[in-house]
């Protein structure tokens, strides 16, 4: 019965679901619409504020390029790679290859979500080059970790809240990452799905006959080029591993004092400069982190193409009160207890438009903030509920997918059809968590 849903699903999703572009391009049209008839607002107003808002996520949209490379170069390190390798050689069976890239996508995510997808990916290709397996499905597995990053280390409403200046401190002060990411609520939900996923997908497995395969040999990982000449000085010092370990063991030193001395909290920009560095000391040579970064920056071509579109959705969203009518009219149901139940719905429909974490706080927060204020619930809870439900639908909307894709060398509408199996699950789990734990 459960291996005919996930048939049928995938089967849909391959037959309907876009390009993750034309996907967004839909999606503005669909923001448009909805701005129009339910907002009241006129085609030119909602133009401009389309237009307006385009370029108006650029300092975030850098960050989460940085998180992607910065994870792909520390997951790219021969270090990484080779622990990734060994791990893949004791999956003897395709069903052991599916639970471990799933435990290894959460885990990874858990720490960070571009890590995650990164280390996901070369491990679903590490695994497919060593045991006969679905390679759609062993994919679609290791993006499923991704469910957990806004419950994470990561997680940028968690550690936004967290961070002295954060833009609604006066409306809700400084909640602590021990109330969000360290609360019982959170780390019962994120355990459950650490058993669920790796299951739901180990049940997904299709029979022999209609897996898909590929060729190990075109999995196989780029090797440095052996006619690169070393007899110019420049050359020398793009293979100088000195150079590289002045610098990121000086980034490590400043780490250091930055956790153990100063004991500040986590947030987007240390972790982006904590990956650098350690890959700056991993990858050993200037020429080998270039190297990697050249591969790196081809996943990011969707996120830039892309971004600004959403940031246009959600500056429509914002400016017309479409956002804050969709979050108003669920939680309007709410009481104090199913609060964070029913902004963890608005949240998860708005990631749809908005599939931004930052970005989803930006829109969702006064709406929030207003409702545990009026109800008299917790904010901590609320804010997370935001949160999971901006990490909930990314098992459906393919926009955070395209860095897995890219690196695994596979469309959205070969992955999405296992995902969405995981959406039901995983909302299941989730809104318990968050209403009950």
């Amino acid at each position: 019965m459960f291996k005919m849903i996930t048939r049928g699903s995938v089967r849909l999703v391959e037959r309907y679901l876009p390009d993750p572009y034309i996907f967004v391009l839909l999606l503005t049209i669909l923001a448009f619409i909805c701005a129009m008839i339910f907002e009241g607002q006129s085609p030119y107003a909602v133009v401009r504020m389309w237009g307006g808002g385009f370029w108006g996520l650029l300092t975030f949209a850098m960050q989460m390029v940085l998180v992607l490379l910065t994870g792909f170069m520390l997951a790219s390190t021969p270090l990484v790679k080779r622990w990734l390798d060994n791990l893949a050689g004791k999956a003897r069976t395709p069903g052991r290859a599916i639970v471990m890239v799933s435990l290894v996508g959460l885990a990874a995510s858990w720490i960070n979500w571009g890590f995650g997808l990164v280390v996901g990916a070369l491990f679903a290709k590490a695994l497919a080059r060593q045991v006969k397996v679905d390679y759609k499905l062993l994919v679609a597995s290791a993006y499923s970790g991704f469910l957990v990053w806004h419950g994470g280390l990561a997680g940028s409403i968690p550690l936004t809240i967290a961070t002295e200046g954060h833009f609604m401190q006066d409306e809700m002060g400084l909640i602590s990452t021990s109330d969000t990411i360290f609360a019982f609520f959170n780390l019962a939900i994120v355990v459950l799905l650490f058993i669920a996923v790796p299951l739901v997908n180990y049940w997904m497995m299709p029979s022999e006959k209609e897996s898909v395969y590929v060729d190990p040999e075109l999995l196989k990982e780029p090797e440095d080029d052996p006619t690169l000449s070393t007899h110019r000085p420049a050359d020398k010092l793009e293979n100088n591993r000195v150079i590289s370990w002045l610098v990121g063991f000086a980034g490590l030193a400043y780490m250091f004092d930055y956790f153990l001395i100063q004991r500040a909290g986590l947030n987007l920009n240390v972790i982006n400069f904590s990956f650098l560095m350690l890959a700056v000391v991993l990858h050993g040579t200037p020429r080998r982190l270039l190297i990697c970064l050249a591969e790196g920056i081809k996943g990011c071509g969707g996120i830039v193409l892309q971004f600004p579109f959403y940031a246009g959705i959600m500056a429509v969203m914002i400016q017309s009160g479409l956002a804050a009518s969709i979050a108003e009219w669920l939680t309007s149901f709410a009481t104090a207890k199913t609060l964070p139940f029913f902004t963890f719905l608005s949240g998860g429909l708005i990631n749809m438009f908005v599939p931004s974490g930052g970005g989803q706080w930006a829109v969702q927060s006064p709406v929030a903030v207003a409702s545990v204020a009026a109800l008299d619930a917790d904010m901590a809870r609320t804010a997370m509920a935001v949160a999971w439900g901006d990490a909930w639908t990314n098992m459906l909307q393919p926009f955070w997918a395209l860095p897995i894709l890219a690196i695994a060398g596979l469309k959205a509408k070969d992955i999405m059809g296992f995902c969405v199996i995981q959406l039901i699950v995983s909302g299941i789990i989730i809104s318990i968590g968050l209403t009950w734990f």
